[in-house]
């Protein structure tokens, strides 16, 4: 019970009061959702991109979770691409928002940085994931235990083989079994996962870490780039992303 409340309800409680203290900001209505910079623009930057973005959720949510997108430009494309999963409308929303915008006023990182070549190999087989999505139809979206936002980025990356990029530990509906397989090799290769139907379970994986899944609250442990993960507050450590950005003030 000691180790329940300080590895799972502590960090949930530090993070709402964290919330708290930053405010509310604006409505949703009127939130910034403009560009954080964390793009070049598309036509100057000819060769393959894609990226891997994650910004806090809307409202009371952004305690416990952030909302993950893609962003793809095959080579000499003269715009971005960019793939959101929403609850509202058609689930896959395709250029809804600024490639790099700030979701509701909340600053997005970079999870998951290639250009060149290695953008370019990977484009097709994320591409071919997205047009395959199996929870694509409307109704299909839940906010937890998923399939939501991050189940679908999950997705996508996992289409990608011995891609070495995980989703962070606040992307709730991440491990949530979108094909029906509770039992499953990470998107790494790295190791396994286990998932009881997104509302529990456990990895172990050399890029993924150790995680344990409670009700979609994540604590785990990273060795390969040494980390804390904890619920709410995400990793505390050295970056768990591959690439680099930094977004604008």
């Amino acid at each position: 019970m000691l180790l329940f409340l300080v590895v799972f309800l502590l960090p949930i409680g530090l993070s709402a009061a964290r919330h708290a203290w930053a405010g509310g900001g604006e409505g949703w209505r009127t939130a910034d959702r403009s560009s954080a910079g964390l793009l070049p623009p598309a036509a100057a930057h000819r060769p393959a991109l894609v990226r891997v973005l994650a910004a806090r959720t809307v409202r009371w949510r952004g305690i416990f979770a952030v909302h993950c997108w893609l962003v793809l430009k095959p080579e000499g494309a003269p715009g971005y691409t960019r793939y959101d999963y929403t609850a509202w409308g058609e689930p896959i929303r395709m250029n809804g928002f600024e490639p790099d915008g700030r979701w509701f006023g909340q600053v997005p990182e970079v999870i998951l940085a290639a250009d060149g070549p290695e953008a370019a190999a990977m484009i097709p087989q994320l591409q071919a994931a997205i047009e395959t999505y199996a929870w694509r139809n409307r109704g299909d979206y839940r906010p937890w235990p998923g399939p939501n936002s991050n189940t679908f980025v999950a997705a996508a990356l996992e289409a990608v083989p011995g891609l070495r990029a995980t989703l962070p530990p606040t992307a709730i509906g991440k491990d949530y079994p979108y094909d029906g397989r509770w039992l499953r090799p990470t998107p790494s290769g790295t190791g396994l996962r286990l998932s009881l139907g997104g509302y529990a379970g456990l990895t172990l994986a050399w890029v993924e870490g150790i995680e344990l899944n409670l009700l979609g609250a994540v604590a785990g442990l990273d060795l390969r780039r040494p980390a804390l993960k904890l619920p709410g507050l995400g990793r505390l450590g050295l970056p768990g992303r591959e690439g680099a950005g930094t977004a604008l003030p």
